[in-house]
């Protein structure tokens, strides 16, 4: 028996599954493999310019650039179809940062002198555009 929806006069018949922006929406909203392939894309696109993104000849608003257009629409494709769980969040987000902490580099410790990967929050801070999940909820 098919289930239909009618607004405005109009009939909806109700469906499993359907095929928009190259992915398959299913009823129960499964988008754990989806969002992993586009990880795995992202992260293939990434190592395609990781020499630039950590060249000492580029500046940081290039390589910056260079993420928002090269690797960032690779990653969000089809994003208008998620509804993420925390899981995917924090993926997307360990994408992000490795990606920022490249283009960002080591910071010298002022205490001791040593050279140290940034944190989180120092690269939000330098970051000066929306992380990547509030790009993909807007």
């Amino acid at each position: 028996m098919s289930i239909s929806i009618r607004i405005d006069n109009k009939s909806f018949e109700r469906m499993e599954q359907f095929r928009y922006l190259g992915t398959d929406v299913m009823n129960q909203n499964s988008i754990h493999e989806k969002i992993k392939s586009r990880l795995n894309s992202g992260n293939a696109c990434c190592h395609s310019v990781q020499n630039l993104l950590s060249s000492n000849l580029l500046c940081r608003g290039i390589k910056i650039k260079m993420y928002r257009t090269i690797i960032l629409p690779v990653v969000l494709y089809g994003c208008e179809t998620w509804s993420l769980a925390l899981r995917e969040e924090c993926r997307l987000r360990v994408l992000e940062n490795r990606v920022l902490r490249t283009v960002f580099g080591l910071k010298r410790d002022e205490v001791t002198g040593e050279w140290r990967r940034l944190h989180n929050e120092e690269l939000n801070d330098l970051y000066c555009s929306p992380n990547i999940i509030r790009v993909i909820r807007s």
